[in-house]
């Protein structure tokens, strides 16, 4: 577990882990609006090349980012906070959530035309709320918490914070983070 006496918890270390995660969110989300869109648009305008090319990249980076991140997060994330009865439910109802993105992407994955222009979509939009409640709820609740670290939680994970605070040389893609 993730747990620690109050204090040995460093607020400086707690917000260096918020940011690093909030800033790798900005980046993802701001990617899938991307391929999303992208996406959109080729089937608008009946661009059969442009809308393979772009679901098979959708694909690729759910695959590579948006569902192991997801999978990150399940585990050192997520376990602190659903023991405690005030994050409880919100941890459920953020699993529940990753349920239904990997549904989605399933779904991506075997649509076509306005079908996977509407999958992509949900994606993006299930997503954004997604990380709306990771952001404004969930985390602030594990910095608060004086037996969790979100630093402790993250550390080491880089589907969770991204490469820009150096997580090993396993990240195989660049994230821009923005400050």
């Amino acid at each position: 577990m993730n747990a620690q006496p109050a204090a040995e918890k460093e607020g400086s270390n707690e917000a260096k882990a918020l940011k690093a995660v909030e800033t790798h969110h900005a980046d993802m989300l701001r990617q899938l609006n991307g391929m999303a869109g992208l996406l959109t648009e080729a089937v608008e305008v009946g661009d059969a090349n442009a809308e393979q090319g772009t679901q098979a990249a959708l694909l690729d980076w759910c695959d590579r980012e948006l569902v192991p991140h997801a999978l990150a997060e399940e585990g050192p994330l997520y376990s602190g906070p659903r023991g405690k009865p005030g994050a409880k439910l919100l941890v459920e109802g953020m699993l529940a959530e990753h349920k239904v993105i990997v549904d989605l992407v399933e779904e991506l994955r075997t649509s076509s035309g306005v079908a996977a222009a509407v999958a992509a979509g949900a994606i993006q939009r299930i997503f954004a709320l997604h990380l709306d409640k990771e952001n404004r709820l969930l985390m602030p609740f594990v910095v608060e918490a004086p037996d969790l670290s979100l630093a402790d939680a993250v550390a080491g994970l880089h589907e969770l914070v991204g490469a820009a605070e150096g997580q090993g040389g396993r990240h195989h893609h660049d994230h821009h983070a923005q400050g």
